[in-house]
């Protein structure tokens, strides 16, 4: 099977269903950035030892990927079985959250990303899945979005920067938190 097709030459790409739209539409533009926040959390994979987190994250992955196929697809034309993402998916970054809290120091301030290489990563990871939120509810409002993926994205963030925080734990760095002047 041949890498390309040559078919996107024009600027245009085909989605689930055989609908052509620009390689600047914002569906692609959403599911790209999936894709994007994907190769994020694999470098977060490569980079952590931290078992449970492994394991959470590489279900995340695989979920990223639920997420990309339903946004690739055109909700009038698609006829293809698309897997599933349930409220359990949101239930469970929810946890693992709780779980990374309860070992945390509260948090009164702001933090500056950083602390490590590690816990920076975690920080732009968290930063694209914004943006891929942003865009997901960008493209729900011209075309329905089912709920539970702007759920889940808008989960995945506050577990990326709870993780952030729990990298820094582990690793023994510090957190800088934000005074402003003034």
């Amino acid at each position: 099977m041949k890498i390309y097709t040559k078919t996107g030459d024009k600027g245009e790409t085909g989605l689930i269903g055989g609908t052509r739209v620009s390689k600047a539409h914002v569906r692609i533009d959403a599911y790209g950035t999936v894709d994007e926040l994907n190769s994020w959390i694999g470098l977060l994979r490569a980079e952590i030892t931290d078992q449970r987190q492994l394991n959470v994250l590489e279900q995340v992955q695989d979920r990223l990927f639920t997420i990309g196929s339903h946004l690739a697809a055109d909700p009038l034309r698609s006829r293809m079985t698309l897997p599933d993402l349930t409220e359990a998916d949101v239930r469970l970054l929810e946890q693992e959250i709780d779980e990374m809290n309860t070992q945390l120091p509260e948090l009164r301030s702001f933090i500056l990303p950083g602390g490590n290489v590690v816990a920076s990563h975690a920080h732009l990871a968290r930063c694209v899945c914004r943006r891929a939120e942003r865009l997901v509810v960008a493209l729900n409002s011209e075309s329905t979005v089912e709920a539970v993926l702007l759920e889940y994205l808008n989960r995945l963030s506050d577990y990326l920067f709870a993780l952030s925080r729990y990298i820094c734990l582990l690793l023994g760095s510090e957190e800088i938190k934000w005074m402003p002047r003034g």
